[in-house]
């Protein structure tokens, strides 16, 4: 896993990044990454701020904190994770195994934040940078996702009542147990599955299935269908 992130971290740090709380839980109270996470959220979101402010000298700060939170999203963490296949390396409880934790938008994006925070911590603040960059370069050149804004669910409204596609409905269903609760969101729009996200709160999965439903209905467009805002 780690020639893949391109970082040297030691084996100890890399063992802390990928233990889920559902596993330390299970295992006496062992030493969790949410300390890890939420370092790397801190280098993640400054890294892609200073690249966001560098190389758009032209944009407003509302556009550009826009943008930021498309990139560091948990959707986008997410699909990161999902490329690198860091699922099966994270030490997860039996009850986030048994419901497939490892492909939890929620669990891979908190993941890739604890990797980055160990990565700070065994090889610098430089290397950290480097790393974030390199995660993150390809959602910093895709103007169609950083310009769809972050209010999805707002966005996938307004598409549906436009090209009459019928209501927008969220099925939610939460698991684990109440410390390590997670939720997992299906976007319907006239009945049809649209879009799937997840998330520690019910809005934050909500915003993730509509966050993957914008996308694939820009995909679509892309091949020929109508446009979004048609």
């Amino acid at each position: 896993m780690l020639k893949r992130l391109g970082v040297d971290i030691d084996a100890g740090t890399l063992r802390l990044a990928l233990t889920h709380r559902s596993f330390a839980y299970e295992n006496g109270g062992i030493p969790t990454n949410e300390r890890l996470e939420f370092l790397g959220d801190s280098i993640l979101g400054f890294s892609v701020t200073d690249a966001l402010y560098r190389d758009n000298p032209q944009l407003p700060e509302g556009e550009l904190a826009k943008r930021r939170s498309a990139v560091v999203s948990t959707r986008a963490l997410a699909g990161i994770a999902r490329d690198l296949e860091i699922g099966e390396f994270i030490y997860l409880g039996q009850g986030e195994r048994l419901t497939n934790g490892k492909n939890k938008s929620s669990i891979l994006a908190d993941t890739m934040e604890a990797l980055i925070g160990a990565t700070y911590l065994d090889c610098g603040i430089e290397v950290a940078r480097a790393l974030v960059m390199r995660l993150t370069g390809p959602l910093l050149q895709d103007a169609g996702v950083l310009g769809a804004g972050t209010d999805w669910k707002t966005n996938i409204q307004e598409i549906a009542a436009s090209r009459r596609m019928g209501a927008v409905q969220y099925v939610v269903a939460g698991s684990g147990p109440d410390h390590a609760r997670t939720f997992e969101a299906k976007l319907l729009i006239g009945g049809r599955e649209h879009g799937n996200g997840g998330g520690n709160s019910k809005k934050e999965a909500e915003q993730e299935a509509a966050a993957d439903a914008w996308k694939a209905l820009a995909a679509k467009r892309r091949m020929g269908g109508p446009a979004l805002n048609a």
